[in-house]
């Protein structure tokens, strides 16, 4: 996923939780990497709302995947982005 601040015609402005089936705002950014496939340095990130932030947290840490979790607001402009 990569995040833009830049207004797109086909884009929804609304950053969505990455929670299944929820459509509610994200306020959290869960940046994680999979050191199996990634680079020590890459960042991915999952949305999050405050509802799914602790479930999709937990998800993460039982697979040494997480990182950090950033308020939207603070998420680095380059996560998602492939190097």
């Amino acid at each position: 996923m990569s995040l833009t601040t830049e207004p797109t015609d086909d884009l929804d402005e609304t950053l969505m939780c990455s929670g299944k089936g929820c459509r509610a705002e994200a306020t959290w950014g869960l940046l994680w990497n999979n050191p199996k496939i990634h680079t020590p340095e890459r960042r991915k990130v999952w949305l999050a709302c405050d509802d799914h932030r602790e479930h999709l947290e937990l998800f993460l840490t039982l697979r040494d995947f997480l990182k950090q979790t950033v308020p939207v607001a603070e998420i680095p402009p380059d996560a998602g982005a492939r190097p």
